[in-house]
Order: C-alpha cells, then sequence, then structure tokens
C-alpha cells in the first residue's frame, strides 16, 4: 500500500497492515444458505493449535497469513466461490489481542507454528512487518507452507516506486535503490523471497474504508503538517480483497501486479470530498506544510486489470463516498 503520508499515518495506511494478525488460526467453512457462519468443529482455547501432519488439506484450501481487515475480507471472498465450495480457510496470528472476536466468526485462534508441517494449495501473506521481529523469516515461513500447486501471494505496497514528483507509475516502472530506506528495503527483500518462490506480489495503494485511512487520520488531527498538493492514490479495502482472490484464482507465478483505483488525488482534494459529501461529523480544518516536501505518484494498473480480469467495486474515492 502507497505510504504518502507522514507518520503516524503511516501505521494507519502501512499497506492493508492496520488491524492485522500473524499466526495460525483455523476456519472452518461451511456450504450453508445461513447468513450467520459457524465453523463446523469450533474449539476455543488459548492454547496453541496445532497444526499435524495428518490435517487433512484439499485442493482449495486457503492459508491466510495476517487474517487482520484485509485478510478477512479475502476469507469472506474466498468462501463465496462457488466453485470452492466446503474449502477451508487457515489463518496465522502474532498475538491473542483479537482472539476473541476471531472466535466468535468461527475462527480458533492460536501462536505461531512451530514448524511448518502443513502444506496448502493457496497461500496469501497479509501481515505488517511492524508486527515482527523477523519479517523476512515468517514470510519465508509462509511460503515453505505452499505446495505449489495453487497460488502464493504477498500483499506488499506501492510504496517502493520511485516516484516523488506526481509522475505516472505502473507496475513494470522502477523502483527505488537498495539503502534508500529501511521501509522501502524490507519490501523489496520481502517481494524478491516470493518471486523466488514461484509466487507473485500485489502493491497495493492507500488502504481505506470509511472509519480507516488517510481521510480519517486527518479528520482525527484536523491539521495537519503535509503539503496539499501530494498525490495520493487509494483502494478500498474491499476491492483490495477482491483483487486479491482473483490473482490467486488466476494462479499466476511470478508476476507483479498494481492495485489502485485509477483516481489519483491530492490531499486537499481528498478532504474537499469529505467535506463536500456531508457525511462525515468531524471538520477537518487545514494542510499547513508548504511546499518544500516531496510530491507522490499517479498510479495506473490498467495492465492488472486487464490480466487479471478485474474491475473495482469503488471506482474512485468519490464515489465509494457516493453510497455510504
Amino acid at each position: 500500500m502507497e505510504l504518502g503520508i507522514r507518520s503516524p499515518v503511516h501505521a494507519t495506511l502501512f499497506h492493508h497492515f492496520s488491524n492485522s494478525l500473524l499466526f495460525p488460526a483455523r476456519l472452518t467453512l461451511l456450504n450453508t444458505t445461513s447468513s450467520s457462519f459457524m465453523a463446523t468443529h469450533l474449539h476455543v482455547s488459548s492454547e496453541e493449535f496445532d497444526p499435524s501432519p495428518s490435517l487433512a488439506i484439499g485442493q482449495h484450501d486457503l492459508l491466510i497469513v495476517g487474517p487482520g481487515i484485509l485478510g478477512r475480507l479475502v476469507a469472506h471472498n474466498w468462501r463465496q466461490l462457488q466453485e470452492y465450495s466446503g474449502c477451508q480457510v487457515f489463518g496465522q496470528t502474532a498475538t491473542t489481542n483479537h482472539h476473541r472476536e476471531l472466535t466468535e466468526i468461527g475462527i480458533n485462534p492460536s501462536l505461531k507454528w512451530t514448524k511448518a508441517s502443513l502444506k496448502f494449495p493457496y497461500v496469501i501473506f497479509c501481515a505488517p512487518p511492524y508486527q515482527s521481529s523477523d519479517y523476512l523469516g515468517d514470510l519465508r515461513l509462509a511460503a515453505s507452507c505452499w505446495n505449489g500447486e495453487g497460488a502464493l501471494l504477498f500483499t506488499s505496497s506501492s510504496a517502493p516506486y520511485d516516484c516523488n514528483d506526481n509522475g505516472l507509475c505502473h507496475e513494470d516502472s522502477p523502483v527505488v535503490p537498495t539503502g534508500r530506506s529501511p521501509r522501502t528495503d524490507v519490501l523489496l527483500k520481502a517481494e524478491k523471497i516470493v518471486l523466488e518462490f514461484g509466487g507473485s506480489v500485489l502493491r497495493l495503494s492507500g488502504l481505506y474504508k470509511v472509519d480507516k485511512g488517510a481521510h480519517a487520520y486527518w479528520l482525527e488531527k484536523g491539521i495537519v503538517e503535509s503539503r496539499p498538493d501530494h498525490i495520493l492514490n487509494l483502494i478500498h479495502y474491499e476491492d483490495a480483497a477482491s483483487l486479491s482472490v482473483a490473482i490467486l484464482k488466476k494462479q499466476f507465478r511470478g508476476r507483479i501486479f498494481l492495485g489502485c483505483d485509477n483516481h489519483p488525488l491530492s490531499r486537499q482534494e481528498v478532504m474537499d470530498l469529505v467535506y463536500k459529501s456531508g457525511k462525515f461529523s468531524k471538520k477537518f480544518e487545514k494542510f499547513t506544510a508548504g511546499t518544500d516536501d516531496p510530491l507522490g505518484k499517479r498510479l495506473n494498473n490498467s495492465r492488472t486489470r486487464q490480466e487479471v480480469g478485474w474491475e473495482p467495486k469503488y471506482s474512485s474515492f468519490a464515489h465509494f463516498l457516493e453510497t455510504i
């Protein structure tokens, strides 16, 4: 996801990584017409789940490393696929902070596995770097859990694209050189690991929903020390999830994709739209920084859309605001 905003908003926007969870929880999926979801064998325990090698893994089962906001949406979309009816979705969490709510939606949560004793046909890694002391090691472990049959996908960020003048970027645009930023270094190293395993990478722009994202952070702050003409690129969490599932289904190998809505906006334009929508009770006042700060980039993912066969539910941030 794109990081065009100063800290601490990076914690909110860093890659759909907000509210994410890192190591394993099991989600058993049912083929049911009920609007509510319940696991077939729900075992609520504070003890670690032991992923016994004898556990049967089906040809459409999915492992999600980091079932936070994005990961849960991916799980929801995956189980809606009629051709994958009866599949299982597994997850991995880093802490027990969200275990109660996970059990309430049919997930049996626990902490990380001691070894990669199970192999899955589909694996997606959605976990954030800031929650791990060995992010690259965690990613290698997740990749080693892939059996090489379906697909392996790493949801990365558009931050590594080397552009800070509001210029145009697409899937194959140059990335920043190694050593310029520890933040982009870890993402590029993570991408390399996944690509070497034969997996694919989805670079996501700024994730948002009604109460999370740049607009929500700025509304909370009121006055923000950032230049207003910096260009942002956005994608709704639901669209990031649907794109991830579409890529997994296509079983790509060694590819880099880009997730954005193709409607870049300046920071000021984002907040003008928020104000004009009349949908938010809080009021944003202003950006105060001058013109010395770097600008952003204008992302276009037309190639991704064509190759994956995907279009977003929310074609733009303005379109999203019209729906709430």
